[in-house]
C-alpha cells in the first residue's frame, strides 16, 4: 500500500511541475526541453516505485 501511495504522489508532482513550467516566461524550445527532462526523471522515479529498479 505505501508503494502504491509513493507512486501517486510521485505522479501528482510530476503533473505540478509539468503545469508551472508552462507558466514559465520562457520561449518554447526552453520549454520543451524542460518538460522532456521532468517527465523523464519521473518515469525513471516512477519505474523506481515499482521496483524495476
Amino acid at each position: 500500500m505505501a508503494t502504491l501511495i509513493s507512486a501517486l504522489i510521485t505522479f501528482v508532482v510530476i503533473i505540478l511541475v509539468l503545469y508551472l513550467v508552462n507558466l514559465l516566461p520562457i520561449d518554447g524550445r526552453a520549454k520543451q526541453i524542460v518538460r522532456v527532462i521532468v517527465v523523464i526523471i519521473g518515469i525513471l522515479s516512477l519505474l523506481r516505485y515499482l521496483a524495476v529498479f
